[in-house]
C-alpha cells in the first residue's frame, strides 16, 4: 500500500507547481513596481526574481513537509 501515498505527493507536487506558476504569471508578471516613479527596469526586473525565489522557496518547503508527513505516517503503520 505504498503507493498510494507516493501517488498523493506527485499529486500535491503538481497542483503546487500549477498553483506556483500561475501565480507567478498571472499576478507577479504584469505588475510593475514603482507607480509613478520611473523605476528602471533592471530593478523591476531583480525585485520579480527575489519574489520569485521566494515563492519557490516557500513551494520546496510545502513539498519537503507533505512528503515527510507521507513517509512517516508509511512507517508508522
Amino acid at each position: 500500500m505504498i503507493a498510494r501515498p507516493v501517488y498523493a505527493f506527485v499529486f500535491a507536487m503538481w497542483i503546487l507547481i500549477l498553483a506556483g506558476g500561475g501565480l507567478i504569471v498571472t499576478i507577479l508578471g504584469p505588475f510593475s513596481f514603482g507607480g509613478s516613479v520611473d523605476l528602471d527596469p533592471i530593478l523591476n526586473s531583480g525585485i520579480k526574481v527575489a519574489i520569485a525565489l521566494l515563492l519557490v522557496t516557500i513551494w520546496i518547503f510545502t513539498l519537503s513537509t507533505i512528503k515527510n508527513w507521507i513517509f512517516k505516517k508509511q512507517l508508522k503503520s
